[in-house]
């Protein structure tokens, strides 16, 4: 069963984050529920009760703070909701960085915007979005 998946997104380019919504809504049952482009206002939207999402794709470097310090907010709070990072900076060690504190995926906007789609994909269909579910699930491999 594919359900809308409800999705946060803390970006700071207004036209990046234009492009993702419209490409990810038209692609997925995906429906995003909330945005920010800042540190600040990504943690207020995503540790406030009231809001409700599936997952938060974040980029690290956001108009005042940074992609770190909302997977860390986020990650000491109660929330469970999947968070990913898509950046342009996802070297080795950022990526590194980013699941310690709690990503549970790194993307490279400039290369890996497909596996993002068949990661929300496989969440969509009920998965927890592994690689290790896609053939079970009908997705595209990775």
């Amino acid at each position: 069963m594919t359900t809308d998946l409800r999705t946060f997104i803390a970006e700071d380019s207004p036209v990046i984050r234009e492009n993702l919504v419209a490409a990810l809504e038209e692609m997925l049952p995906l429906k995003v529920v909330g945005m920010a482009a800042d540190e600040a206002g990504a943690i207020a939207w995503l540790n406030d009760p009231a809001n409700t999402c599936d997952l938060g794709i974040i980029d690290i470097f956001l108009t005042r703070g940074t992609g770190l310090g909302v997977l860390k907010a986020v990650r000491s709070g109660n929330r469970r909701i999947k968070l990913v990072v898509l950046s342009n900076f996802a070297t080795a060690e950022m990526r590194r960085k980013c699941l310690d504190l709690g990503a549970d995926q790194v993307f490279d906007k400039s290369n890996e915007i497909d596996a993002l789609i068949r990661y929300c994909g496989r969440l969509a269909a009920g998965g927890s979005g592994d690689d290790s579910e896609a053939a079970s699930l009908g997705a595209l491999p990775a």
